[in-house]
């Protein structure tokens, strides 16, 4: 996996190197004195290991400080948007005017669209606002904002064909492509027995575990990631009439699945965000660095977090705070089954290296989406708007879900089965009744005590 998280404690500074500054980020306020923030870590300035940390006492929730000066190496930090332009262009004009050694045809076509790609992802690194990560670079960030881009983009334009046309341009990107699949059940032979079990665990098995790793370094909050998990295996319940795989044994959904390997990964990631956490961090710049040892570990350092923040969703604590839980849990089920269509339409095997990119680009692109969506939703005096990622991230899986639903269309014509639609209208039922138990009815009386106590005469 890629480096974890790196954080900035600003929502979205740019780099004045390497990045223009946003004129709109001028009227935010300024960030309180430096010296203010630099609080000691751990309790009273001792570190505390992440397996003896009391997640209810104030020591762990670390207040988040700037470096100083420069704590990298140096020629990275510096503007060299002219140079990289240089260098770019005479990569280009050299590639572009050798290009009679290639075949004519789909082979040169196949190279300009890489260029296209790649003056894009340059002009992304260069230009792009930063986000909140700087952790290896803010650079690299910028660039996974690119390639989210380009992926949307991508969508749009599969959005306006049919699935036919859809099928046959991917074989343009892989000429193994265009064939159908055969649908695979997981659902033959479910009695509960060593043997059975033991040939349900395969590579997948790893891939769930790294993927809800993955997701508790995201979401940084171990009830969402259970109510997440559970509600997968629902919606793979209510949705095994429409794809084959997704019909599995009931102890390969609860067993296997829930609680061995998403609770594996899920526990191990959440380790790691406790260690984040209550770990203390003290950088110093390569110079100040003495020794070859020294200077390796502090450049193999610019990897890890700079600081950490913990999430705290607090999904009860108001009507906004719950319908950000809940739209974020929607888009979050949306982003894992939007997968498993897309391959099952496009004809692609879960192995493809297409289905593995996709993965890996949504986890680096959810995790500063996650972070500018927290900063929003808690502190909006400081977030005025939604953070780039986030915003971006949204529109992709939505354009997603709306080329499924569109390629969909007479290719499961199986109804929705009763059962499933009742256990639907349920789930929406409650998720409509809570909040208005819980927050509509007290606010209503707090409304109607106020207008009661303004209809009373006021005494002498």
């Amino acid at each position: 996996m890629l480096s974890d998280p790196a954080e900035d404690p600003g929502f979205s500074s740019s780099s004045p190197l390497t990045s223009p500054v946003d004129e709109s980020d001028h009227s935010l306020p300024h960030p309180p004195d430096l010296k203010e923030q630099q609080s000691l870590p751990g309790l009273d300035g001792k570190p505390v290991r992440w397996f003896d940390a009391d997640r209810s006492e104030p020591y762990t929730h670390i207040t988040p400080f700037q470096e100083q000066h420069d704590t990298s190496v140096e020629f990275f930090y510096k503007p060299i948007t002219l140079t990289a332009l240089g260098v770019g262009f005479a990569i280009l004009a050299y590639v572009a005017m050798t290009q009679d050694v290639l075949k004519e045809g789909a082979e040169k076509q196949r190279i300009g669209v890489y260029a296209v790609i790649a003056s894009f992802l340059l002009f992304s690194m260069l230009q792009f606002r930063d986000g909140p990560f700087i952790r290896p670079h803010p650079a690299f960030w910028r660039v996974v904002l690119g390639i989210n881009l380009l992926y949307e983009l991508a969508l749009v334009f599969l959005l306006f064909q049919d699935l036919d046309s859809a099928r046959s341009m991917m074989k343009y990107l892989d000429p193994n492509l265009g064939k159908p699949l055969p649908e695979k059940s997981y659902a033959e032979n479910c009695d509960l027995t060593v043997k059975n079990v033991w040939n349900a665990i395969d590579i997948f098995c790893l891939a769930h575990a790294l993927g809800w790793f993955g997701k508790a370094l995201i979401l940084r909050d171990y009830w969402f990631c259970w109510i997440l998990s559970v509600a997968f295996e629902f919606a793979e319940y209510s949705l095994q009439h429409q794809l084959a795989n997704f019909a599995e044994c009931w102890w390969d959904h609860w067993i296997l699945d829930v609680l061995i390997c998403n609770w594996l990964g899920t526990y191990l990631g959440m380790k790691a965000c406790q260690y984040f956490e209550v770990k203390g961090y003290t950088w110093r710049g390569f110079r100040q660095s003495r020794g070859i040892r020294s200077k390796t570990k502090r450049v193999i350092s610019q990897f890890s977090p700079h600081d950490w923040t913990t999430f705290k969703w607090e999904g009860t604590a108001s009507f906004g705070h719950y319908l950000t839980v809940v739209l974020l849990l929607a888009v979050f089920l949306a982003a894992e089954l939007n997968p498993f269509y897309l391959k099952a339409l496009l004809w692609m095997e879960p192995d493809h290296p297409f289905v593995i990119a996709r993965l890996a680009g949504v986890f680096l692109c959810a995790l500063p989406a996650v972070r500018e969506l927290f900063q929003y939703v808690n502190d909006p005096r400081r977030a005025v708007r939604m953070g780039q990622h986030v915003w971006l991230l949204l529109a992709t899986i939505a354009t997603e879900l709306l080329a499924i639903t569109k390629w969909s269309q007479g290719q499961f014509p199986e109804p929705l089965p009763r059962t499933v639609r009742w256990a639907w209208t349920i789930g929406a039922g409650l998720l409509v009744l809570y909040p208005t138990v819980r927050f509509g009815i007290p606010a209503a009386r707090r409304y109607l005590r106020r207008q009661q106590h303004n209809s009373k005469p006021k005494s002498a």
